[in-house]
């Protein structure tokens, strides 16, 4: 190597080593400051007065978005730092204040703290945030109506607040905003109550039936496989366990049949939970709802089920399968039947070794052939179907 290229390869590593120490400054620097302002903005919501308080408020949502810009580790720090400094209390206070400003500054700011924090998330509650939140989910506000139901999801998520929240009442108002509120909010109010619904410790129903009509339009509206549809579906199959819940499904405009295409499009848990409410349906009182599934076409969705759902979904595809057919008591005549004759023919073809994944195949095309079978008979009988033979309703 030559003494120019030598020599440039030290002065870039000078260089490296000169960066390295400036940012090092830079951030013990920032650290020290950040330190400074949070006892800063501590002291301004524990003494200052209102004015003050609402600047705090929005010097700590400042605060953890600049710490954001500079790392995850950093913004979690600073958000453990501020709940730590006595900030939680005051801001809870001031969502109970007369004044809008301070009630929206402070919900911001306890949102800001509680993301990704599991203790701020319990701080908050501990202090008293349940009740207000619950009062401003009654706002005719909508933006102060779409934090409050922010905070209850983000609260929500921590096991230790599920049952202080899932006892406060809240749930009635997070069904409402189901119809009403914004398209943030009824998102954010499908997750909160799919947080609450998991609460074990709760002794009462967090739904009842009236949560079954704005849930079907949602996942109407929704990509089937995405994850809003999988906590729509759930809580759908929760209310499917009840008999006002599964008359609210099949009284619904398309209740059973968003079900039935959601077992068809949905994601591997959203088919799970809809097969699962169609089966309480069936299975509480198969001469009711029997024929409102098979009118629906449910059979090529359920066959497909049975080859690619996860294994409860198709052990329930099965099941719903054996219900729907003409003569239940042919329960040995079912699909487990039919598995079996496919993989004997399977074994013959392409040998033991392949048997399984020639028998997922075979059984994969005959749900194929069904459903283009279905499809072909729903054209057929809509093409017969004229304007001159058509009664109005």
């Amino acid at each position: 190597m030559g003494q120019e290229e030598q020599s440039s390869v030290g002065v870039g590593e000078e260089e490296e080593e000169t960066r390295e120490v400036v940012e090092k400054e830079e951030v013990e620097t920032w650290n020290q400051r950040k330190q400074t302002l949070i006892l800063e903005i501590s002291s301004k919501l524990i003494h200052g007065d209102l004015e003050a308080k609402i600047e705090a408020a929005r010097d700590i949502r400042n605060l953890v978005r600049k710490s954001s810009s500079s790392s995850s580790s950093s913004s979690s720090k600073t958000r453990s730092k501020l709940g730590a400094a006595g900030v939680i209390s005051p801001l809870v206070l001031m969502l109970c204040s007369p004044n809008p400003d301070a009630r929206q500054v402070s919900l911001l700011a306890l949102l800001n703290l509680a993301v990704r924090n599991e203790r701020n998330k319990v701080k908050i509650v501990t202090a008293g945030a349940v009740p207000p939140l619950v009062e401003l989910l009654k706002f005719q506000n909508g933006s102060l109506r779409d934090l409050a139901t922010a905070a209850i999801l983000t609260l929500s998520a921590a096991a230790l607040n599920k049952p202080i929240i899932a006892d406060s009442g809240a749930a009635p108002l997070l069904v409402e905003i189901l119809s009403s509120g914004s398209v943030q909010g009824k998102v954010d109010a499908v997750t909160a109550l799919h947080n609450l619904s998991t609460c074990k410790e709760n002794s009462t129903d967090i739904l009842d039936a009236t949560a079954v009509p704005p849930l079907i339009n949602l996942l109407k509206e929704c990509k089937k496989y995405s994850k809003f549809a999988e906590k729509t579906t759930a809580l759908l199959e929760i209310l499917s366990n009840s008999e006002e819940g599964r008359i609210a499904i099949s009284n619904s405009d398309g209740g059973i049949l968003t079900l039935v295409e959601t077992v068809e499009d949905g994601s591997l848990m959203s088919t799970e939970h809809a097969v699962g409410a169609l089966l309480s349906m069936c299975q509480s009182c198969r001469d009711k709802y029997r024929e409102l599934i098979l009118n629906e076409g449910a059979v090529p969705g359920l066959l497909r089920l049975t080859v690619d759902g996860t294994a409860e979904a198709r052990e329930r595809a099965r099941t719903l399968l054996d219900l729907l057919r003409d003569s239940p008591q042919q329960k040995q005549l079912a699909s487990s039947v039919l598995e079996r004759i496919v993989y004997d023919i399977a074994t013959r073809v392409d040998g033991a070794d392949k048997a399984a994944e020639t028998a997922k195949r075979l059984l994969q095309d005959m749900v194929k052939r069904s459903m283009e079978h279905s499809m072909s008979c729903i054209q057929q009988r809509a093409a017969s179907c004229t304007p001159s033979n058509t009664q109005p309703t």
